[in-house]
């Protein structure tokens, strides 16, 4: 008998991974999240609203046979123009058409149907706790959670249609005791992968650092407690912690070991928008009108290593740890992985 090949390692899975096309779709959110990467409101506004009809049929043009579109940025569910840019999508042969969102608005039966009609096939739905007292506490938005359960139940119910549904749980100090709670409460709501995200220390999560952020040795912990009580129920348990350096989780299995997808976005050049330098400037349009900027431009800056990081063995594949992390905890936990371990 021939033996199963052997899974890919995270290295492996990492150098694997295929970019995505970010399209920014919500000027607004009809949430308050206290851990929002996005603190500049009015900056997504202006930005945001620059994405017209003919800058998202000008970005589907630029890629095409691309894996995947995600209508992302703000609440995209709150731009009246969404289910038109999903059908271009779909029209453009996109296979993979996804959106980040808060799912409530998928509560609603009419406007579920509208846009896996459309073409969406996969949702990233964001919830960060199994109850109403947790999930409100960190969106600061009454009524929230009923609402992204809703979500949630409504794409599982038309999931015969060939739907992905994944959900997106920040990781803070007020969840964290929770996480087999968590995992087990979304699985059960019909969910195909849990994805745990730790914190990006800028925006809200920055300011509110000292109140939010666990530091990554906890996280892994915790981590490793609850993959170890559900892995005697389910063999491969479907939850992943992502943006976590990799020489704090060698205690979790590998399948475990989530990363952070490659991708770029397209910033319209309109009066008013942040313009980014051209040394960390990625692509341009070739009419100048839209400057494409993948997700190092955006993070490099504020990460880093230190000498040490060099011997490790997932430097390579390492994205350096944020700044704003360093300046709170340092480096004692953050230990080099010999390139025989891990």
């Amino acid at each position: 008998m021939n033996a199963r090949p052997a899974e890919p390692v995270v290295e492996e899975r990492i150098a694997a991974r295929q970019e995505r096309v970010h399209i920014l779709t919500g000027p607004t959110c009809n949430n308050n999240c206290t851990f929002c990467m996005e603190e500049d409101r009015e900056g997504r506004v202006v930005t945001n609203s620059a994405t017209t009809d003919a800058v998202v049929q000008q970005i589907l043009a630029q890629n095409p046979g691309c894996e995947e579109v995600c209508f992302t940025s703000g609440e995209p569910t709150v731009n009246p123009r969404l289910a038109q840019w999903v059908k271009w999508a779909r029209d453009a042969k996109v296979r993979r058409i996804s959106m980040m969102t808060n799912g409530r608005t998928l509560s609603y039966e009419k406007y579920a149907r509208i846009l896996i009609g459309a073409g969406m096939n996969r949702f990233y739905v964001s919830i960060h706790g199994h109850t109403a007292k947790l999930h409100e506490s960190l969106t600061r938005t009454p009524g929230s959670y009923e609402q992204t359960v809703g979500g949630l139940e409504m794409v599982t119910r038309f999931k015969r249609y060939g739907l992905e549904l994944h959900t997106s749980t920040v990781v803070t100090r007020q969840n964290l005791p929770d996480l087999l709670e968590i995992y087990r409460f979304l699985r059960s709501k019909g969910v195909d992968q849990v994805v745990f995200n730790v914190m990006q220390a800028n925006g809200r999560a920055n300011t509110h650092f000292d109140v939010l952020f666990p530091r990554y040795s906890e996280i892994a912990a915790a981590a490793k407690q609850f993959l170890e009580v559900q892995g005697k129920l389910e063999p491969k348990v479907q939850a992943f912690f992502v943006d976590i350096p990799l020489c704090t989780t060698t205690q979790l299995p590998d399948f475990n070991r989530g990363y952070v997808e490659s991708y770029v976005h397209y910033e319209p050049l309109a009066s008013g928008a942040k313009l980014l330098g051209p040394d960390e400037v990625a692509a341009r349009s070739e009419d100048g009108a839209m400057v494409g900027i993948t997700r190092g431009d955006l993070d490099d800056a504020q990460r880093t290593k230190r000498p040490e990081c060099s011997t490790c063995r997932y430097d390579a594949t390492c994205e350096g740890v944020w700044k704003n992390y360093l300046k709170r905890y340092g480096w004692d936990e953050l230990v080099p992985v010999p390139p025989t371990q891990g």
